[in-house]
């Protein structure tokens, strides 16, 4: 009798049920997300249990939708995954993956419309677009981990993407594998302490003034940060590296006027620091505190005079300090107190300033300025005779880019 017993239960385990409880293929059978929401009343909190929710879905009044990390909401492959048309929505702890790969569509792993959302650490694999806000106020972005699909950088969607929205704060997130984190038409904004790798552009700010971009990581991306027509901009205490392809650098700043660049470190870049000054002038830049170092060209002014003003910056080992388009293109900036590695001066009197101002100035670079692939030659033997025989004994007057009055020892 026992030994029938013991086999009975053996057999309902390789069937696969069990006494009292359901198995794990029962447990893992897909089910539909949206009647659940639609079972949902407004305020009301829908807490995913482990298993397998079916995508695509739509919230259309306030809720909190979560799901400790265990609830997965698997996409169809042909459209975004979650979409919310309301206010006051949390999504918290859930996982999603699978969206579709329009770029007509914009698929995403979650679409939000409305106002003062919580997205919070969520896990969105294998998604085009990451996280889409359009016309999104007070909403807030913390902890979420967005992995993009396996896509060339050009065809991938953005990690992020604010369009039309204010007063949102993005922090704390991993964005891996997009194309840029993207802010559109999109006033006063805050992205604090994000990670972002292996993208095209780190950050890409288009007609978004006043947007603060603090303590984020970004690296091995073609532009690190890049900013048009957005003036009033704070960058401040970036890391960015690695940012060598595309043409672009560490910080491409263009007719973003009367912004703050403070304190950032960027490292092994084509470019640190790029600025696009206006035809006809405009506001200021302040570039202050910030490490320039390990760079192709430290800093590039491509445009008009500038006026811009310079200080107490650190630039190491870039392999040219600051390079100009055309005689004359920054040449109304201010530079003080900044700390340059090719200074060749003393400290006589121990105040931690040189004694004489350092000057950069324009000899035989100007063949690999006018000639960019000439650049492929920087270092050999034949530039480096042909730039030195030139500062010796210089065939015309060379063109001072720059002077800093007291320089950083």
């Amino acid at each position: 009798m026992k030994l029938t017993f013991v086999l009975a239960l053996v057999l309902l385990s390789a069937l696969g049920v069990s006494l009292g409880q359901a198995s794990p293929q029962q447990a893992l059978v897909p089910q539909a997300l949206q009647p659940l929401i639609d079972a949902t009343p407004a305020g009301g909190l829908l807490h995913l249990k482990p298993g397998i929710y079916l995508g695509p879905a739509s919230i259309t009044r306030p809720i909190t939708l979560a799901g400790s990390d265990q609830a997965l909401i698997q996409g169809d492959g042909q459209s975004t995954i979650l979409s919310v048309a309301a206010n006051d929505v949390t999504l918290r702890g859930l996982r999603l993956q699978g969206s579709g790969d329009s770029h007509d569509r914009t698929d995403a792993a979650v679409l939000l419309q409305g106002d003062r959302h919580r997205i919070e650490n969520n896990d969105m694999q294998d998604v085009l677009f990451g996280i889409h806000l359009k016309g999104v106020n007070h909403a807030l972005i913390k902890g979420n981990r967005v992995t993009g699909k396996v896509l060339p950088a050009g065809m991938r969607g953005d990690s992020i993407r604010l369009w039309n929205s204010r007063y949102n704060r993005v922090e704390d997130n991993v964005f891996t594998r997009g194309r840029d984190l993207t802010v559109t038409n999109s006033p006063d904004n805050q992205f604090l302490r994000n990670r972002f790798t292996d993208g095209r552009y780190g950050m890409h700010i288009i007609f978004s003034p006043r947007l603060l971009a603090q303590h984020n990581h970004l690296s091995h991306t073609g532009t690190g940060i890049v900013a048009l027509y957005s003036p009033g901009l704070i960058l401040r205490g970036n890391h960015i590296a690695h940012a060598l392809t595309d043409g672009g650098g560490g910080m491409v700043i263009k007719e973003s006027d009367d912004s703050l660049i403070e304190h950032n470190q960027i490292l092994h870049c084509s470019v640190g620091l790029k600025i696009d000054a206006p035809v006809l002038g405009g506001g200021q830049l302040t570039v202050r505190g910030n490490h320039f170092a390990y760079n192709i060209i430290g800093l590039f002014f491509y445009g008009e005079a500038g006026g811009h003003d310079f200080s107490d910056n650190r630039f190491d080992n870039n392999l040219t300090t600051v390079a100009i388009s055309a005689p004359g293109a920054g040449g109304a900036n201010q530079w003080v107190r900044n700390q340059w590695d090719e200074y060749q001066g003393f400290d006589r009197n121990g105040d931690q300033f040189g004694d004489n101002p350092h000057e950069v100035m324009l000899y035989a670079d100007r063949i690999w300025m006018e000639t960019p692939k000439a650049g492929f030659f920087r270092n050999s033997p034949a530039l480096e005779l042909l730039d030195f025989l030139e500062r010796l004994a210089p065939f015309s007057s060379p063109h001072r880019i720059l002077q800093d009055p007291r320089p950083r020892m």
